[in-house]
């Protein structure tokens, strides 16, 4: 397949776009999932709706990766090693995360958007780093791509880590909120946000791409506003909970 610059451009600028829009609307509303949802929104089960809205951004990649030809292609490595990155994420997000989650039910628009999200995210993301991307094969392309992986993957140990503090507070079944404690939840309200956010950024500084940025940039207003709207409901939830926790960045916001 050839390269669709304007596929790639138009659908990066549309993420890009998107994010602040969205953005901008998460500052006057409280999106509606988790803890936000009201009692009569139809909804899907949690585990189901995490796999349903997650796995095309694993699927498209693996789809694209599938009908590749061009293996012989000296950034061919680093191309896939990126490409790996992205899907490993999604494979973590849609067969482990899904189904270890202990979350409430998720509404059936929002499963819907996500997959849409999903789904051009994860054409884009693979079809860029197949069929456009081009590595340059010099010391300072292995430099960004080494310190980017490395922060991709303290970001994603992060996440991990404190998604599984997070369900540790509940018992199967349960759907009662407790205080976090322990990882960087010491530090921030949404800790598993702020590992997500790290490890996007991470791939950005590996992948030197406009399509890395627009996902990074969607993915910074779509959870960011979400860690402050924990921690204003922790806050009013719990009267001890610690004065000394930001809501997404360590010691600052």
């Amino acid at each position: 397949m050839e390269c669709q610059d304007a596929a790639v451009s138009g659908l990066s600028w549309t993420l890009i776009v998107g994010g602040g829009l969205y953005l901008w609307r998460q500052t006057r509303t409280v999106a509606p999932y988790g803890r936000y949802v009201e009692a009569n929104r139809c909804c899907c089960p949690a585990r189901l709706a995490w796999f349903l809205q997650e796995v095309p951004s694993f699927l498209l990649p693996l789809l694209l990766l599938s009908g590749q030809r061009d293996a012989e292609r000296q950034d061919a490595g680093r191309r896939l090693l990126l490409l790996g990155s992205f899907m490993l994420h999604y494979f973590h997000r849609s067969f482990i995360y899904a189904f270890l989650t202990r979350g409430r039910p998720v509404p059936l628009l929002i499963v819907l958007y996500s997959a849409i999200f999903c789904s051009l995210n994860g054409f884009l993301q693979g079809h860029y780093l197949l069929h456009c991307s081009r590595l340059e094969d010099t010391w300072l392309t292995d430099a960004h791509l080494a310190a980017g992986l490395l922060v991709f993957v303290v970001g994603m140990t992060v996440n991990i880590h404190s998604d599984h503090i997070l369900r540790s507070l509940r018992k199967p079944g349960e759907t009662v909120y407790r205080i976090p404690h322990g990882g960087m939840f010491e530090l921030v309200s949404g800790a598993n946000f702020f590992g997500e956010i790290v490890q996007w950024c991470g791939f950005v500084v590996a992948a030197r791409s406009l399509p890395a940025f627009a996902f990074f940039f969607f993915t910074v207003c779509s959870i960011g506003p979400r860690a402050y709207q924990h921690h204003r409901d922790y806050q009013l939830r719990f009267e001890d909970y610690p004065r000394c926790r930001k809501a997404l960045v360590p010691f600052i916001l």
